[in-house]
């Protein structure tokens, strides 16, 4: 070494402490890979079983703050509280997603030992965009989750209608990652750096030359926040995506990401461009209100239930929306407390599909609801639990997520847009209501209606269920756990 060279720190297993849960399931990815060439295709429950306890070791790690929090690998990864209450989330519905998973795919000969695989590099995926400080973070999160997303759509390769739904995904998919990144590269270019808290402190001061790349880029950030999301107008990919995909693909698209995603949002408008909120607060409230309303009125038009609730899923963004148009401590947590619904909710609402169909019946359309409570009052009550909270009935879970956005989108002083998610919460009640017309007050059709007798799966849904009425009644712990993750 050279005279007066500097000395290269030291690395230890201390110094990356904080990636700890993130390093478990990389390397559990990486381990159920390799294990799964020398298993046979009738003992795959092996590797799906594992997965599932990866993700929950992983999750036990967070809750037990195992690692610590802080900043590692210079300053291109954070763990603070936020992080940790968004990556328990994560981790949770999608081993929820995966136990809907094992017996509807088992049964269709759909199971590929590379499921579980790209399931966990998605968790990663998602893991890091919700500790991402930095620009680069960010990308290398956001495109590990989509390029998981993109396989596992397409994973029933010969269902024509699951192919074009994933190659419609890819190609809006890219197209939405592109225009992220040039929005990217105009806020480097206006602040000359990728962290967050540089460009935060850059966007502070700018002047007239820096404005006029910054707020381009920032443009093109919500652009790029608002189509992962599935946000009107840039939610194209969505209806076709959910329509196409296994049911079980469904469920985890739906679930999982959105709290990925807010987090993404949060790190992005808050810690990077946070100063220019007066700028970027009107168009994510423009946004709000176009998804609420897009996203109403065409689940009205639906006879397909995976398609009425893609577009459903329009309209809860809009309410997701609504508390990041707030703005502030209060608008943040109520926007997370609602991602953390939504999941519940939807994980429950595809995996009462899950729970219906059988081999050469998808149980994916309204009508195949028809007299369900004639047929099985257990199923029916239960699906009525989830509609009813969908719609934001009280005292359902649904109705404390809505209620908590639309306080903070009046908090934030803008009274028009809660009075249009009010609104348009009342129009989306008709196509859930619907749904439990068409259970209870229709007569039978058609081939008799069967509920899975796989124990397992249908206790997961009951539970699931139970949790929108149990969480609904004791709905104030969830909140203070979100409002926590900002104080």
């Amino acid at each position: 070494m050279m005279p007066g060279a500097m000395t290269p720190p030291v690395r230890t297993l201390a110094d990356i402490a904080p990636l700890a849960p993130e390093l478990v399931v990389v390397m559990g990815a990486f381990a159920l890979l390799m294990l799964d060439l020398f298993i046979g295709e009738r003992r795959r429950v092996v590797t799906h079983a594992l997965a599932v306890a990866v993700l929950v070791a992983a999750t036990a790690m967070i809750a037990a703050g195992v690692g610590g929090q802080g900043e590692v690998l210079a300053g291109m990864f954070v763990r603070d509280t936020a992080a940790d209450v968004l990556k328990i989330g994560i981790l949770a519905f999608t081993a929820i997603s995966l136990g809907y998973a094992w017996p509807f795919m088992r049964e269709r000969d759909l199971y590929k030992g590379e499921l579980p695989v790209l399931v966990l590099f998605a968790a990663v995926g998602m893991m890091l965009l919700v500790s991402a400080p930095n620009l680069a973070t960010v990308y290398v999160g956001l495109e590990l989750l989509a390029l998981c997303q993109y396989a596992l759509v397409a994973i029933d390769r010969d269902n024509p209608v699951g192919s074009e739904a994933a190659m419609k995904y890819f190609v809006l998919g890219s197209l939405a990652s592109g225009l992220l990144l040039f929005g990217m590269s105009l806020v480097y270019g206006a602040t000359g750096s990728l962290d967050l808290s540089t460009i935060a402190g850059a966007a502070a001061t700018v002047d007239g030359g820096t404005r006029t790349l910054l707020l381009p880029g920032t443009v093109f950030l919500v652009v790029g926040v608002c189509f992962k999301f599935g946000a009107a107008p840039f939610h194209m990919w969505l209806p076709d995506a959910y329509h196409g995909a296994p049911t079980p693909i469904t469920i985890f698209i739906g679930s999982a990401p959105k709290l990925a995603v807010f987090g993404m949002a949060y790190r992005l408008l808050e810690a990077g461009v946070g100063p220019l909120q007066d700028q970027w607060q009107l168009m994510v409230a423009l946004l709000a209100a176009l998804s609420l309303v897009v996203g109403n009125v065409f689940a009205l038009a639906q006879s397909n239930l995976k398609r009425m609730l893609a577009y459903s899923t329009v309209s809860h963004v809009g309410f997701l929306l609504l508390g990041l148009a707030g703005g502030g401590p209060e608008g943040y947590a109520a926007a997370m407390f609602y991602a953390f619904s939504y999941a519940i909710m939807a994980t429950a609402g595809f995996g009462a599909i899950v729970l219906l169909a059988r081999r050469g019946f998808e149980a994916d359309r309204i009508e195949d609801f028809k007299g369900l409570n004639a047929r099985s009052p257990w199923m029916a009550a239960m699906v009525l639990v989830v509609m009813a909270s969908l719609a934001g009935v009280p005292p359902f879970l649904g109705f404390w997520a809505k209620l908590v956005v639309l306080r903070a989108a009046i908090g934030g002083d803008m009274l028009w847009l809660a009075i249009v998610g009010i609104v348009f919460a009342v129009v989306g009640a008709f196509y859930y209501l619907r749904v439990i017309k068409v259970m209870y007050f229709d007569e039978p059709t058609g081939a008799p209606i069967q509920v899975s007798d796989n124990g397992p799966l249908r206790a997961l849904f009951a539970v699931n269920a139970a949790a929108l009425l149990v969480l609904g009644l004791a709905w104030n712990p969830i909140m203070a756990w979100c409002q926590a993750a900002f104080a």
